[in-house]
């Protein structure tokens, strides 16, 4: 990924505002390809875990993941880049669990007597049934599930995240854990 010949770095001289390491890395290749590899395990981190496992979604969602992150450098402030990159994964895969929602709701209009399955990759075991339970839960709920319990984010949180009221996250958080606990029933057989 070549950077765009339009990034201008601010110099330390012209004013007294610090160069950020983000316009350091995005100013040269070999400062970006170090950069890049320092940041991708724990951008792919986060999102495997949170997409149960499944490395293609993972690896999608992480691809995306940095180039928005190119797109939108401006809005970088600091000096360590990956609590920013983290979150800028947190909305991809938000907006990914929202299409995949939408897919959901158009299959069951078509297919209305069997609702279609998520396929998780993951281990064996207990993660594995769980993940697999997780699939099977509405994309609206996983996603206030995922982002309540595996990102231990407050409700108001998930709900500025999920652009609903507070109460209909409580909802949706009470609607999966009581699917997800029917689900995991079924699947731990």
């Amino acid at each position: 990924m070549e950077p765009t010949p339009s990034l201008s770095v601010r110099s330390a001289s012209t004013t007294a505002e610090a160069v950020s390491p983000l316009d350091l890395a995005l100013a040269d290749q070999r400062a970006f390809d170090a950069w890049y590899e320092a940041m991708l395990p724990s951008v792919y981190g986060y999102l495997l875990h949170r997409c149960g496992r499944n490395a293609q979604t993972a690896e999608e969602l992480t691809q995306e993941t940095f180039v928005e992150a190119v797109r939108s450098r401006q809005t970088f402030r600091g000096s360590d880049t990956r609590p920013w990159l983290i979150g800028i994964a947190r909305h991809r895969l938000i907006d990914h669990l929202r299409r995949e929602g939408r897919r959901e709701r158009t299959f069951l209009r078509i297919f209305a007597r069997e609702r279609p399955s998520v396929v998780w990759l993951g281990s064996d075991g207990q993660d594995a049934d769980l993940a697999e339970a997780l699939g099977r839960v509405p994309a609206s709920q996983r996603a206030a599930l995922i982002l309540r319990y595996v990102d231990d984010l407050p409700v108001r949180e998930v709900a500025r995240l999920l652009s609903r009221n507070e109460g209909a996250v409580e909802s949706l958080l009470s609607r999966g854990r009581e699917r997800l606990r029917r689900e995991y029933e079924v699947v731990a057989r």
